[in-house]
Order: C-alpha cells, then sequence, then structure tokens
C-alpha cells in the first residue's frame, strides 16, 4: 500500500471539506486582506433607506454636534433642503463648531439649481469653509475625468453618513421626469469613523485644490468600546493610488457567492470585469437578481443598461425593473451574509474615473434589513424582466441606439 499517496488523498479531502466550510463573507475578508483593505469595527449600523428618513437623522446629529462637522459632497443643489442645512450649519458655527464642506466642481455646474458664487460668498462670511473640488476651468478637459463623487458626513469623529444621496430636495419631492427619486444612505458610529475622516482630510488637502489648505482637526484614533461592533471593511478609490479597487471589491463579492447575489444599482453598465463575475456565479448556478428603474436620468444610459439586463437574463439572472421612480441606491447582498453600501455606479465612470468610497458590511442584521427592504421593492414596484418584455421596451431603434452607445459608455 502506498500511504503516501493515500495520506495525500486524505490531506486533499480534508482541505476541500475544510474550504466548503468556510462561507462566503470568510473568504471575501480575506481576498479584502491581500488587496490592502483594513477592517473597522461599525457601531449601531442604521439604514436610512429614504431622504426623509436621511435628512431627519443627519439634522438631528448636526444639532448635537459640539466640535466639527465635516461634509464631502458630489453636490448641494441650491434649494430648500440646502438653505434648511445651511441655516443648522451657520447657527452651529455660532456656538464655535467648526464647519468644512467640499463639493465637487463639475458636479456643480452639472446641477439644476448650482451653487451660484454669491451665495458661495455668503457661506464663507457666516464662518463655514467651503470649497470646490479641482475647479472647472480651462483648459477644461484637465477637470472632466477624475471627480469627487463622494456622500460623506462626519460629527466630532463618532458618527459618519455614506451612501447614494447628495444634498438636494428632489430626494425628497422627485422629478417631472422620473417622478420619485429613491435612494438609501447609512449612519455608523465607532471606529470606522475614522477612514471616513481621514479621506475627508485628504480631499483636503489633495494639491488640486490648492486654497483648500488647513491641518486637521483629527486628534486620535477611536477610543471608545470595543469588541461589540460590526466588522466593515473600507474600500476608497483614489485614481492614482487604488485606481481598480472597487472592480476588484465588487468581482471578490461575487465571486465568493454560493447561493445569492442581490444587486441595485441606478447605472448598471457593468463594466468588464464585473460583467464577467456575473456571468461565472450564473454558470455555478448562483442565483443571481439585479434591480434597475425603468426611468431614469438618462435616456442613453437606460438603452445601455437595457442591453446589458437583457444579457444577464438570457444566462438565467432575474432582472427586476423599479417603476416606483429612479432608484439610485448602490447596494449589494451576498449569501444573505455581507452587503455594501456606498458611491459606486457600476459603470465606467465610477470603476475607471471617479474618487468613490464603500463600506463593506459583514453583518447578518444590516444584509437581511436591505434584503427585506429590496424584497418589499419587488413585491410593491417591480416588474420581472420576460423577452417579451424586453421586446416591448426596446424597439429597433432603442436597440441601434444602445450598441452605438454602449461602446462609449465603456470610457465614459
Amino acid at each position: 500500500m502506498n500511504w503516501k499517496r493515500y495520506s495525500l488523498f486524505a490531506f486533499a479531502i480534508l482541505f476541500c471539506l475544510l474550504a466548503r466550510a468556510e462561507n462566503s463573507a470568510e473568504r471575501t475578508k480575506r481576498d479584502f486582506l491581500r488587496m490592502g483593505l483594513s477592517f473597522y469595527e461599525a457601531h449601531d449600523i442604521r439604514i436610512l433607506p429614504t431622504a426623509e428618513i436621511k435628512f431627519r437623522d443627519l439634522f438631528e446629529a448636526v444639532e448635537h454636534a459640539e466640535k466639527y462637522i465635516l461634509m464631502d459632497y458630489y453636490k448641494f443643489q441650491q434649494d430648500s433642503i440646502c438653505g434648511a442645512l445651511l441655516e443648522k450649519l451657520r447657527r452651529k458655527v455660532r456656538e464655535g463648531v467648526e464647519v468644512r464642506i467640499i463639493f465637487d466642481s463639475f458636479g456643480n455646474k452639472c446641477s439644476d439649481q448650482p451653487l451660484s458664487d454669491t451665495l458661495q460668498a455668503r457661506i464663507r462670511e457666516s464662518g463655514i469653509q467651503i470649497a470646490a473640488f479641482d475647479p472647472v476651468r480651462f483648459p477644461w478637459i484637465n477637470h472632466l475625468m477624475h471627480r469627487d463623487h463622494h456622500k460623506i458626513v462626519v460629527i466630532d469623529g463618532k458618527t459618519v453618513y455614506t451612501g447614494g444621496m447628495n444634498v438636494a430636495d428632489y430626494y425628497l419631492h422627485g422629478k417631472p421626469k422620473v417622478g420619485r427619486w429613491r435612494d438609501m444612505h447609512i449612519r455608523m458610529s465607532g471606529p470606522i469613523v475614522q477612514p471616513y475622516e481621514e479621506l475627508f482630510w485628504k480631499m483636503w488637502q489633495t494639491p488640486s485644490n490648492s486654497p483648500l489648505q488647513g491641518e486637521s482637526i483629527y486628534s486620535s484614533p477611536y477610543k471608545g468600546e470595543a469588541g461589540r461592533g460590526s466588522v466593515v471593511a473600507f474600500a476608497s478609490r483614489w485614481p492614482r493610488e487604488s485606481p481598480r479597487i472597487m472592480r476588484q471589491t465588487y468581482c471578490a463579492c461575487i465571486d465568493n457567492a454560493e447561493r445569492l447575489v442581490q444587486i441595485v444599482n441606478p447605472y448598471a453598465m457593468l463594466f468588464g470585469e464585473v460583467r464577467a463575475s456575473l456571468r461565472k456565479a450564473l454558470e455555478r448556478g448562483v442565483r443571481v437578481q439585479f434591480m434597475v428603474s425603468v426611468k431614469s436620468d438618462s435616456k442613453v444610459d437606460d438603452d445601455v443598461i437595457g442591453i446589458e439586463m437583457r444579457k444577464l437574463m438570457k444566462r438565467g439572472a432575474e432582472v427586476y425593473y423599479f417603476g416606483g421612480g429612479f432608484h439610485h441606491s448602490k447596494v449589494m447582498m451576498i449569501d444573505s451574509l455581507f452587503c455594501t453600501v456606498g458611491t459606486t455606479n457600476l459603470d465606467a465612470r465610477s470603476l475607471r474615473f471617479d474618487y468613490e468610497v464603500n463600506a463593506f458590511i459583514f453583518d447578518t442584521a444590516t444584509t437581511h434589513e436591505l434584503q427585506q427592504i429590496f424584497y418589499d421593492d419587488i413585491n410593491r414596484h417591480c416588474t420581472l424582466l420576460t423577452p417579451e418584455l424586453w421586446k416591448e421596451r426596446f424597439p429597433t431603434r432603442r436597440r441601434i441606439r444602445s450598441r452605438i452607445f454602449a461602446i462609449s459608455k465603456r470610457f465614459l
């Protein structure tokens, strides 16, 4: 008897059994460590599933701020909700709280109601420090690629808000073109606040922001209670330092899935690597559920997304078209074990160019809460995509247009 051969065979069986015992969450954590991601504890994770809940919660937190408030948003629209927020921030400045705001210059110029130079001057006169990220100026092409797509608020180093919402009242009232504007945010406390605050200061002091200079008021790492929170991986896309990190993290999650992948994303034009991971998951027998909107804020994007969703449907994915307005959320749930909430769209802009940030939350309670919202939306607002429905929604002219624009969307 060849004991060496049998020993190797037994070891191989044991290795396979141990590998099967390790679930998708544990394998994904290991992959994230290889990528160089850091893990943090998060206490009191709260899903903020609507704009009404998000802004009410944020306004209350602002009112209780004692030291500083840091805000980094792609867009502050000059409207009612922005006005209400600025008034609260002015009061906090009068109380001695330091307030700093970053907004993206390009995002502001593309806004329906951009912050005017006059309003920005009045904001500065009130004591709020505010500046545009990478101001768009001649030659304009130099400033159009890597934009600040963050949506972050840090308060006193204790609480962070992040997700898909900018500061604009259409999140509350919708838009005539698409109706209701649906989005989600999260609030977290604990050590996870630290990397978000460090990211804010990195944006504040980036060389392209010459007017945004100043010392960080972040004093020391979180010193609160340890060992009582959920584990969260922090992923930040910095164009020249971590250009592929969002593609890598999304692909790792999907590649490690064993049973179920659920995604809500507004601009699912599916950059190549993510598309390949979804196809491999379907080939493994993983159930893939994807939610996109019937109406979006871009007809061209809608056509390109339709082509991608048809490809997934033909390979066995369940594609749900959300009819309750424009679903702008960026969330994913894997195997009911872990999830991600952040700013990243599944298009070339987010995955190849913009500054983005996502929290990968290894917590079943938070994941189940997101899943319940997902299932409620399916039952109340969604239609399952079928070949017949696709032909009805996408006549020949739209199919031709989508294939033409799909090429450009790989690079824009």
